[in-house]
């Protein structure tokens, strides 16, 4: 429980601190006064004020926001400089703050999926070359060892392992199987009868593929990859839970937490691997076109510039309030479905 509390912690910390970053930065950068950057919600634990911004870290370590000037009114006492205004800005550069939070996010996923490439690697799915031998499987028994490559499977030649892993599956697990094996410059041929798993169904041969790392300039290249296949996935996800065309599971505060423990007790990579997830989908949901995310407000940019007008700030100021009470009933109804499910769970 505990570490699940922490990890979660943690998480949204860097999540949060990272997103609100990306808005200051070009908030900064194109002249815009910055009255607040908070972390956490409610009352502030800490604050000081530095360069005439006020620096805050709040009770509750769930969100964030960074409070410019023009967005919203002034507190009392409060003053903007003459050209410091968000709304005072052209369509542009209020376009490159609101945009900025979440590419921020995804350049974090970026580099902490390279780091993962470069550190601990990744499944090669790409060879057939084993990674590891599983105790009590037919390759054990036949001698398979790790560094091994199977390159055909009754006289079917494979050369990935998504190839060799259809032609193991479509075996019976009653006949014997002839398996060539390359071992360095050594071809030789194993015939064994493969293993049905009881709970999977289909038989398995016993051996797990090889992982591959890649210097620092590979492992970047690839994580782009990676990155631009994993948010398709993500916009594919969203797509279908619109249209109701898939079953899609979503997660909660309670969840993340959840799942965040989970991650941090599995080690470094696969707590690495989760903050970048989390990043990914974070920055990438923020830019979905609903009122009150950062994707609401770029489509009233967006219209701005396409239309060469804007929309009136009190219609946006009411579009917006509709889209907050929107997501908060929804982030509640989520946590609520969260909580009965590890109640159910917890209790058997």
């Amino acid at each position: 429980m505990l570490t699940s509390l922490l990890s979660f912690i943690v998480v949204i910390a860097i999540c949060v601190i990272i997103h609100e970053s990306g808005h200051y930065m070009t908030a900064v950068l194109n002249g815009i006064q910055v009255h607040e950057f908070a972390f956490g919600m409610g009352p502030a634990l800490w604050q000081k004020e530095k360069n005439g911004t006020l620096w805050s870290v709040r009770v509750l370590p769930v969100g964030g926001f960074v409070r410019l000037a023009g967005m919203g009114e002034e507190k009392e006492g409060e003053k903007v400089r003459p050209g410091g205004s968000f709304q005072e800005k052209g369509p542009w550069k209020r376009f490159a703050v609101l945009f900025s939070g979440s590419l921020a996010n995804i350049l974090l996923a970026i580099l902490l999926t390279a780091l993962l490439l470069w550190g601990y690697g990744v499944i090669d799915m790409t060879s057939t070359k084993v990674g590891d031998v599983l105790g009590g499987y037919p390759a054990e028994k036949a001698g398979i060892r790790t560094g091994d490559a199977i390159i055909a499977v009754d006289d079917v030649a494979v050369e990935t392992w998504i190839e060799m892993s259809r032609e193991i599956r479509g075996k019976t697990g009653e006949s014997p199987v002839r398996i060539r094996v390359k071992r360095g410059e050594d071809v030789f041929e194993v015939t064994t009868v493969l293993a049905v798993d009881p709970e999977l169904g289909y038989p398995l041969f016993g051996i797990q593929p090889a992982r591959v790392t890649y210097g620092p300039v590979g492992a970047l290249l690839n994580s782009a990859g990676y990155i631009w296949n994993f948010s398709l996935e993500i916009i594919r996800g969203i797509y279908t839970w619109i249209t109701g065309t898939a079953k899609v599971d979503i997660t909660g505060p309670v969840g993340i937490a959840s799942m965040a423990g989970a991650a941090a007790r599995s080690g470094f990579w696969t707590f690495v691997s989760f903050l970048a997830m989390i990043n990914l989908h974070l920055g990438i949901l923020n830019l979905f076109p609903f009122p009150a995310l950062d994707g609401g407000r770029l489509i009233m940019v967006v219209f701005e510039i396409l239309f060469r007008r804007r929309v009136p700030e009190k219609w946006e100021q009411y579009i917006h309030l509709i889209g907050f009470v929107l997501l908060i009933a929804l982030l509640l109804a989520v946590t609520w479905k969260d909580v009965m499910r590890l109640l159910s769970v917890n209790g058997g």
